[in-house]
């Protein structure tokens, strides 16, 4: 399965946090799924980061990415024109646009946000 991680899930996945569902966790650590993070990901950690919302070392975090075998998954313009037929059950920007990927490429989206469950049957909620 190919599977993108949601923000909040591929920050708990990197610091082993108790919030991170068993059901997650094994999902994760199945080797016959492959995994993607967004670069709306990252883009949303920097932003928290200089906001002081965040204290992450972005370097180091995509540095974890590849030692994880997670890959980074590109913003393309379909992602973008795709944004506009999300209907608006969930409004901040950055998991819009995860949606728009997920549903794009298609990828199965792991989350623990219920507003995002709402979009299509390929969200996994955990």
């Amino acid at each position: 399965m190919k599977i993108l991680l949601d923000t909040h899930i591929l920050l708990w996945w990197l610091n082993d946090d108790a919030k991170l569902s068993e059901n997650a966790r094994q999902i994760i650590l199945d080797p016959n799924n492959t995994f993607y993070v967004s670069q709306a990901s990252l883009w949303e950690i920097q932003i928290k980061n200089m906001s002081g919302k965040l204290k992450v070392d972005l370097e180091v975090l995509i540095q974890q990415l590849s030692e994880n075998n997670f890959q980074q998954l590109i913003l393309h313009t379909n992602h973008i024109l795709a944004l506009a037929k999300l209907p608006p059950y969930h409004q901040d920007p950055f998991d819009r646009m995860i949606i728009s990927q997920a549903m794009s490429e298609p990828l199965h989206l792991i989350t623990h946000d219920k507003n995002v469950s709402s979009y299509d049957a390929s969200i996994i909620l955990v």
